[in-house]
């Protein structure tokens, strides 16, 4: 369905992304923050399906500064090799290619932008709503960053998704999260990390069923 495009960074720096179109005139837009493994067949099987909702979906490959193309499963010398990639970006260069995502995405007069993460771009979700101003609402599954970063405010809406046996975030960093930006809806699922990632071993279809349920009719209300 999509097709790779390039965009530009304020720093000059050169990025790829995924694009996906829907098939009528798009609702709105999102911009899908990949997780530690690269816009891999996961993520953009996700973009499909914002675009098969009506959105226009963008997937930066935010690793691209580290090794341009990078893209690895989920097995577990892969997870090994996604550390090691997400390491060698900083975040603050993640946060310069999600304007130049959410930049080009307002030049498409296609609507409204939102964003929604997972894993690593679940924190990034975060910080892209303390820092880009214009977005319409972001939505963060599982980010393990959020917690030390309740200080900054949002600039728009943001929606929570956790998963209660998640072993790299416990359940006390949810807690403040909770505690500390209590304006934001935060949900807690029976499930582990990347419940919604239907190539992972964790993938739990029932809790990702709930949590899609409740993205996209947050986005809906927020984007329309």
């Amino acid at each position: 369905m999509g097709k790779n495009i390039t965009l530009k960074a304020s720093d000059g720096h050169s990025l790829s992304a995924y694009r996906a179109d829907p098939a009528g005139t798009p609702k709105g837009c999102m911009i899908v923050i990949q997780e530690i493994f690269g816009v891999n067949d996961h993520i953009r099987s996700v973009a499909d399906r914002v675009a098969k909702n009506g959105y226009l979906a963008i997937a930066p490959c935010l690793q691209d500064r580290a090794q341009p193309g990078f893209e690895v499963g989920y097995t577990p010398a892969d997870v090994e090799k996604g550390k090691e990639m997400r390491m060698k970006v900083k975040n603050e260069d993640s946060l310069k290619d999600l304007r130049a995502t959410f930049d080009y995405l307002k030049a498409q007069n296609a609507g409204k932008v939102g964003v929604v993460g997972y894993c690593w771009g679940g924190s990034l979700a975060w910080l892209a709503a303390t820092e880009i101003d214009g977005l319409a609402v972001a939505v963060s599954y599982y980010g393990g960053e959020v917690a030390n970063n309740t200080d900054k405010k949002a600039k728009c809406p943001v929606m929570f998704h956790f998963g209660e046996k998640d072993m790299s975030i416990p359940m006390d960093k949810v807690e403040i999260v909770k505690a500390k930006l209590p304006e934001h809806p935060l949900y807690v699922y029976a499930a582990g990390h990347g419940f919604s990632c239907d190539a992972r071993g964790s993938f739990d279809a029932a809790a990702h069923a709930l949590a899609l349920e409740r993205t996209q009719a947050y986005v809906a209300k927020h984007m329309s």
